[in-house]
Order: structure tokens, then C-alpha cells, then sequence
């Protein structure tokens, strides 16, 4: 069976993408190769992101390699936060109290107030990187911002997050159908169909 290194330790992530690819090729994750390097993110997009770490791996552990980077961008605030969605608050000069998650939102929410356009999306680009070739996959999510937070759930941007079509939040939602349409799920699922085609 091949092998292919997930750029990641995320436990959950991990075991959803291991199912998905059961009997096709093993997983391993950042700390299965021993993995414990700092590496860098410095891309302006997702995809950009993505790729250096797919290619770090490759280039320095010789493993074929995908990475995902994601990020929640705001129509009427210029796409913010997007690449920089986890450190949003903190780049900003906030501190992250009482969470990380909280201080972006709340920063977020505010930077929206007075704005009347609440359009958002979620986006995700996998890179792959096998043997010498690159292949990009990406997903999106559309909806729109609340004003207040709701749902215990999920992380990051999902308790003031409603997807098109729905009226409960990302964190109301529950993880069973948030990851059947997340941005995320949408791009794997471009990712595995590439797979089974090889």
C-alpha cells in the first residue's frame, strides 16, 4: 500500500481523511515521520500555503505529501480575515482572551457591525504534491455572518457562521453535517476522486 503524509497532527482530521482513504494508501501524520519542525506559512493565499507545506515535507522528509490551509473571508471587509483566519485577532493587536477563537470573533463581529453586507465564505485548498507533480484541489462553503454567537460546536468561526440553506450556525449543526458540506469536505472529496483515478 503507499504512503502518504497528511502536514498535519490534528487527531480528527486524521481519522476522518484515514477512513476515507482505508485500503488505498496509509496516512501518516507529522509526528508518524518524526515530523516536529516549525513549518513556515508565509503564503498570501490558501493554496500558497498549502503548497509549502506539502513540499517542506517532500523536499525534506522525501514522502509524497498533502496539506489543507483554510480560512473564513468576509465579503464587505476585503476577504478579511482569510489566510490570517487563526491569528486574525492577535496580528491586530489583541490579545486572545478568553480564547483565540473568541478574540477573532469578537473582533470580527465588530469590524462588521456597521457594515450591511454579512456575505462569507469558507475556503479550503488542499495541495498534493507526488512525486514531481502538484495538484491543487479547493473547496468553498457560502453563507453569512450573525451578529451573535450560537452553537457549542466546532471551532474557530463556527458559532457565528450560517451556510447557505441553512438556518442553524456551523456550531449548532453538529460535526456529522457540518463535515458532509463544509468547505473542507469539499475539497477531500475532489482529492479522493483524483486518487481513485490514478
Amino acid at each position: 500500500m503507499k504512503t502518504l503524509v497528511l502536514a498535519s497532527n490534528n487527531a480528527h482530521k486524521l481519522e476522518e481523511i484515514r477512513a476515507i482513504l482505508e485500503g488505498m494508501y496509509e496516512v501518516k501524520s507529522l509526528k508518524d515521520i518524526e515530523c516536529f519542525d516549525d513549518i513556515p506559512e508565509t503564503g498570501t493565499t490558501f493554496a500558497e500555503n498549502a503548497l509549502q507545506k506539502a513540499q517542506y515535507i517532500k523536499e525534506h522528509y522525501g514522502y509524497d505529501c498533502f496539506a489543507d490551509d483554510s480560512g473564513l473571508q468576509v465579503e464587505a471587509l476585503n476577504n478579511e480575515p482569510g489566510v490570517y483566519s487563526a491569528r486574525y485577532a492577535v496580528m491586530n493587536g489583541r490579545e486572545a482572551l478568553p480564547t483565540k477563537d473568541e478574540a477573532n470573533m469578537d473582533l470580527l463581529l465588530e469590524r462588521l457591525a456597521e457594515q450591511e453586507n454579512k456575505k462569507a465564505c469558507f475556503r479550503t485548498s488542499i495541495a498534493l504534491v507526488m512525486g514531481e507533480e502538484k495538484h491543487f484541489f479547493d473547496g468553498i462553503v457560502e453563507g453569512h455572518i450573525i451578529p451573535e454567537k450560537r452553537g457549542s460546536e466546532g471551532f474557530g468561526y463556527d458559532p457565528i457562521f450560517v451556510p447557505d440553506g441553512y438556518d442553524k450556525t456551523f456550531a449548532e449543526l453538529g460535526a456529522e453535517i457540518k463535515n458532509g458540506i463544509s468547505h473542507r469536505a469539499r475539497a477531500m472529496a475532489k482529492l479522493v476522486d483524483f486518487l481513485n483515478n490514478l
